[in-house]
């Protein structure tokens, strides 16, 4: 399992964040706090407090991890 941490601060941001998440295959799970959504669902995301960085897992082994972290070089925060 590999984990980011990432923000989405725009209906925009998320709307293309679940567009590049659908071009991998693989589950991807968004935590903040206590709760966890799909990362490939707009409804799940926009039930989370965007205002706070999120926690992006890959839950399996996945070949395109470095694609995946290339894709969303854009949302990933480096604290």
């Amino acid at each position: 399992m590999k984990s980011f941490r990432i923000r989405l601060q725009s209906i925009e941001e998320v709307k293309k964040f679940v567009s590049i998440m659908a071009q991998f295959n693989g589950y991807f799970d968004l935590i903040s706090g206590k709760y966890i959504v799909d990362a490939k669902s707009v409804m799940g995301i926009f039930s989370m407090d965007l205002s706070r960085t999120l926690e992006l897992r890959i839950l399996e082994t996945n070949e395109q991890e470095s694609a995946i972290r290339c894709a969303l070089e854009h949302y990933i925060v480096n604290e």
